[in-house]
């Protein structure tokens, strides 16, 4: 499909700017609770683990939003969502025999993931303070 290859760079920037968004929204739901979700109670010492997430995932889905430190942010990102799927998704459906990431719930983990990492890879595209 060469007659989208023009578009290529803005694709690839809402591309990072809707997944920043996204990836935005699940630090705020786990450091202020906003926007409200079911969120099981973290297991005992698992807490400070959380803030972690939750911190990288606020910090890490701002700046790849706005396109500052675009392929620094989404790789750091990367890495987490793979940590995130296998230390809770992989290891809770271990538990109860769901090894498919439908099952254990953590196919969104591994999509952000490889999003990520493309966006680490391609870099920013169109509408971004790295942009050159």
């Amino acid at each position: 499909m060469t007659f989208l290859s023009k578009w290529q760079p803005h694709i690839l920037g809402l591309l990072r700017i809707v997944t920043g968004l996204l990836f935005l929204e699940h630090g705020t739901s786990k450091l202020f609770h906003w926007p409200p979700v079911d969120m099981p109670a973290p297991p005992p010492g698992f807490m400070p683990v959380l803030i972690a997430a939750g911190t990288i995932e606020l910090i890490g889905g701002a700046l790849v939003t706005v396109g500052l430190m675009t392929r620094l942010a989404a790789f750091i990102v990367s890495g987490e969502m793979a940590i995130g799927y296998w230390m809770v998704h992989f290891a809770k459906g271990m538990q109860h025999g769901a090894y498919f990431p439908v099952q254990n719930l953590g196919d969104a983990a591994i999509l952000f993931c490889f999003v990520f990492l493309y966006i680490a890879s391609a870099g920013p595209g169109s509408w971004s303070i790295d942009k050159k």
